[in-house]
């Protein structure tokens, strides 16, 4: 086996590794002598085949395994006494032409991780902005959470529906004069004002009282998720089987607290207060941390690989164009994306340059992932998929170093900037939390985080449109946003639209 260096520029090598002939013919040798003890055959005592047979029925799989290795051992060979770090995968190449019986010749080409300068790391200034707990704040919490728990009375007889009446109703949705398909539906109940139904159903229903029949007219948004139905005009034929008030909102008192669950309103407003003091937390987190990440590209420069840099762009594009494809003019904001290009190459170089230097700044101090914490984050985003695929996401996890990374990636981050913040000069001021929100937004043109498959609370905002790594969580579907789990209700439902996640990095 040779190997001659053939590119040495920059980030970039190349070498040519030549496997000669007799070295695979002699790999075989070696597999065919391990598989004649193993194999039965008619004519021939147990493990008293020829070597020439097992090579006729297994040579061309034999030959295959025995060249993959070989270039498997040689690739790994010119990695260990060239002493190269890959940035990705290196690119290998078998030479045209190649055949059985001669020397085979392949080409490698890679990108090697740059050596990342001595990070500056002393001497960091960081302001902590603390935000005030505002009892204001828990009150319209508790205002809240009574609010949702409005229950609804009969109406007296004779009453009109106003906004804010519950009406349950039948209905008959047609197009074109003809009933379509999940069109028909009974004893739907709709909260006047609350936007469920499509644009104009829920204002027809104003004036409408128990036993009335209605035909009303509506047309369809252009947007709407059934492609048969949007922009088209369409009746519905009603009938109101009742109409419901709604009861006065209850106190915020013990006895609303233990509706709940709780012992007491102090109680409730203790749980409020802490959620509260952890938003405020990680407001107050995300701020240092983009802050400190502002610092450290500020510092530190130095030229990293290319192929690291076009993988975490393509990341970035291609949630750019899931959003695009959920904008009312997907054409124009994809116009828009490509104008702005050279700014999310930017960004993803940003990232990535930050990414090798948080790592470095790890392995220089001692920090990594022990294997218990690194168990828990297998067990934790296991219980993401159903029970039966569980066992093997764990196995999949165990047998790709990628996928082990990826996991690895978000808590490893927050160790090294745990261990920054520890080493850095804080300064402490408290504000109001209209003020720490305001100074995060000032910072929307600023790249923040490494791209290390994970949702930082730093992002860049110039990629305002693009979906965060890790979704916004969404609020629990109330009953209007599961009409689409009932048929017979799907179609008066307005179609939701999903926010597309900030991108703050």
């Amino acid at each position: 086996m040779q190997i001659a260096e053939t590119l040495n520029e920059g980030l970039k090598r190349a070498y040519t590794l030549t496997i000669t002939a007799k070295d695979i013919e002699g790999r075989i040798d070696g597999e065919v002598k391990k598989l004649a003890p193993q194999m039965k055959m008619p004519g021939f005592r147990p493990g008293k085949v020829p070597a020439n047979l097992v090579r006729k029925m297994h040579g061309p799989q034999l030959f295959q395994e025995a060249l993959n290795t070989s270039i498997q051992d040689g690739v790994q060979k010119m990695i260990t006494d060239h002493k190269l770090r890959p940035a990705m995968q290196p690119s290998v190449e078998l030479n045209e032409g190649y055949a059985q019986g001669k020397d085979a010749e392949i080409k490698i080409a890679l990108e090697v991780l740059p050596d990342v300068p001595a990070p500056q790391i002393e001497g960091i200034k960081l302001e902590r902005l603390t935000a005030e707990i505002d009892e204001s704040a828990i009150d319209a919490q508790v205002a809240m959470l009574v609010g949702q728990q409005k229950s609804f009375d009969d109406a007296p007889k004779g009453h009109k529906a106003v906004t804010g009446d519950l009406v349950v109703m039948d209905y008959l949705g047609k197009v074109d004069g003809e009933p379509f398909d999940g069109g028909k539906g009974e004893g739907m109940s709709v909260e006047i004002g609350t936007g469920r139904l499509i644009p104009g159903f829920e204002d027809q229903l104003i004036g409408l009282k128990a036993n009335d029949e209605k035909q009303i007219n509506v047309t369809f948004p252009e947007d709407y998720n059934v492609a048969y139905l949007k922009g088209k005009p369409a009746t519905f034929d009603l009938v109101i089987n009742e109409v419901r008030v709604a009861k006065a909102a209850g106190a915020a008192d013990d006895d609303f607290a233990k509706t709940l669950g709780l012992e007491s309103l102090e109680q409730l407003r203790g749980l409020l207060k802490g959620q509260i003091e952890q938003e405020h937390n990680g407001l107050t987190r995300t701020h240092m941390k983009r802050k400190l990440l502002d610092n450290l590209a500020a510092a530190h420069d130095f030229p990293v690989p290319p192929s690291m840099v076009d993988a975490e762009f393509n990341q970035i594009w291609q949630q750019l164009e899931q959003e695009a494809a959920r904008e009312e003019d997907p054409k124009a904001a994809l116009a828009e994306m490509e104008t702005d290009k050279s700014d999310y190459r930017n960004i993803a170089e940003r990232r990535v340059r930050l990414g090798l230097l948080l790592s470095e700044i790890g392995q220089q101090n001692g920090i990594d992932i022990t294997q218990a914490e690194m168990n828990r984050l297998v067990q934790q985003a296991a219980a993401q998929y159903e029970p039966k695929d569980r066992e093997r996401f764990v196995q999949y996890v165990q047998n790709e170093p990628m996928a082990a990374a990826q996991l690895r990636a978000p808590l490893y981050e927050d160790k090294v900037v745990d261990f920054l913040f520890a080493k850095a000069e804080i300064s402490d001021r408290t504000v109001a939390k209209a003020e720490l929100e305001a100074a995060i937004e000032e910072e929307e043109g600023h790249v923040h985080g490494p791209g290390c498959g994970h949702d930082h609370d730093v992002k860049p905002a110039k990629v305002k449109k693009a979906a965060a790594k890790k979704a916004e969580p969404e609020a629990e579907a109330t009953p209007a946003k599961k009409v689409s789990a009932k048929k017979s209700e799907a179609v008066p439902a307005k179609a939701e639209k999903k926010s597309a996640a900030k991108k703050k990095a």
